[in-house]
């Protein structure tokens, strides 16, 4: 009976555990922020709190005798909390790279029903249409400032290893410039419109040289559909336009024979704009054609891989959390059984069983807090900031930075104490269940 009445409880303790951890991981900063104060109220100005205060006190002076078993705690939250994040990094600074691309102020035109500038086709008659469509704003010129788009993808030589890589080649109109501002030239010089001239990303010129093996800089000759292209310009965006090589739409289209575009960015005229232009496109039954504001439609476009990434992190992670628990558990319960008579000592002479459970446990989350702050640093250090490309959905290579952001570290640091709860429960209340005489006896 006895034995049953141990098992449901362990059962109980479990159960409890699993809603706990699923809570404290959602919880926001706020909710934890309440919680610390809470329990420092309470070791402060209850009897409980303060005995449990003492005992904490006395298992932290203990540490340095017994470091080395507690640093497989330190450095196994170390390593789940570092590949935690910068899993997350990875798929964080992606969507971050491909949501800066886009804002409310232009519109993206593709053909009804297609998720990609990939699957897309414009026709050159759709043009002049969607160019007098209400909601396109006009330029200082007059004339409507809407950029009709194509995007080849053609082979780079890449920098790391000298093989072929695919890049995305974007033909732009006249109007891009004023579409997207925040595209400056950093050296060289626009391309002129008709003459196969390239200008090419900052993050594109990192990644790629040209057939000679040789950095890409104003001048190199680059050969593309067997025709001699001229790098005559570099530029900055920050963000998805880094990873491309831009030409002249017509002359692009000359050169692969391509006798459609594939997209239309507009500029919308006023706050509803995008409203006006699409109830327009929809009431024009030529113009078989959806429009979204291209802040939208670049995050869908990052949704799918930064979604995989994190889901791959938070898997890699458990499976990892597993490891470090049963190091956590390892250890607390060597280090108990180490300070069997102390605790029995301490029990002896009035620290109850809550106390004993609270202190073994702080000390177990110190150590968990030191194993995540150390692995958010780690991670940080190492991959903030550090430069990656992956194919995106036209399959050419897009360059984006890993962004270890403080919400990440603060996901991270929840981790590393939910690993040191559940590593230092069950060792806690065996320490509390432990018999004052056994223990005196034993020790």
């Amino acid at each position: 009976m006895s034995r049953a009445r141990k098992w449901l409880g362990n059962a109980g303790v479990v159960l409890a555990l699993v809603v706990g951890l699923a809570a404290w991981i959602m919880l926001p900063w706020y909710a934890v922020l309440a919680l610390v104060v809470a329990m420092v109220l309470w070791l402060l100005l209850t009897r409980s709190g303060r005995l449990a205060l003492e005992a904490t006190r006395i298992g932290i002076a203990s540490l340095p005798q017994r470091w080395g078993a507690s640093s497989v705690i330190v450095v196994g939250i170390a390593g789940v909390v570092g590949v935690l994040v910068a899993m997350l990094a990875m798929g964080a600074g992606f969507e971050a790279t491909l949501k800066q691309t886009g804002n409310d102020s232009t519109a993206i035109i593709l053909r009804g029903g297609s998720q990609a500038e990939t699957n897309s086709v414009i026709t050159r008659d759709q043009v002049p249409l969607v160019s007098a469509l209400a909601g396109v704003a006009r330029g200082s010129d007059g004339r409507p400032a809407i950029s009709p788009e194509l995007s080849q993808v053609v082979n780079m030589v890449t920098r790391a290893d000298h093989t072929d890589a695919n890049a995305q080649l974007r033909g732009v109109g006249e109007a891009a410039w004023a579409l997207r501002p925040q595209v400056k030239i950093v050296e060289g010089r626009k391309f002129e419109p008709g003459k196969r001239e390239l200008i090419i990303g900052q993050g594109a010129r990192k990644q790629y040289v040209d057939q000679q093996f040789n950095d890409l800089k104003p001048g190199t000759q680059i050969e593309l559909a067997n025709q001699v292209w001229t790098v005559v310009g570099f530029f900055a965006s920050g963000d998805s336009h880094d990873s491309e090589l831009w030409a002249d739409a017509e002359t692009l289209a000359s050169t692969y024979r391509r006798s459609a575009y594939q997209s239309i960015t507009v500029k919308l005229d006023g706050k509803d704009g995008f409203d006006k232009l699409k109830a327009a496109m929809a009431a024009d039954p030529r113009l078989k054609l959806d429009v979204d504001t291209t802040r939208h439609y670049y995050a869908k476009q990052s949704e799918q891989l930064s979604g995989f990434l994190r889901v791959l992190g938070i898997v890699i992670g458990s499976i990892m959390a597993v490891g470090a628990v049963f190091g956590a558990l390892n250890t607390m319960y060597a280090a108990v059984a180490g300070r069997s008579r102390e605790i029995a000592t301490m029990r002896a002479i009035g620290f109850r069983g809550l106390p004993v459970v609270v202190a073994v446990m702080l000390e177990t989350m110190l150590l968990a807090l030191i194993g995540g702050l150390l692995g958010g640093l780690i991670a940080w250090l190492v991959f903030n900031g550090y430069s990656v490309s992956t194919l995106g959905n036209n399959f050419s290579q897009v360059m984006f930075q890993f962004k270890v952001s403080p919400e990440l570290l603060w996901n991270g640091i929840k981790w590393a104490l939910g690993i040191g709860l559940v590593g230092g429960l069950f060792p806690a209340l065996r320490a509390a269940r432990l018999p004052v005489t056994e223990a005196l006896r034993a020790a």
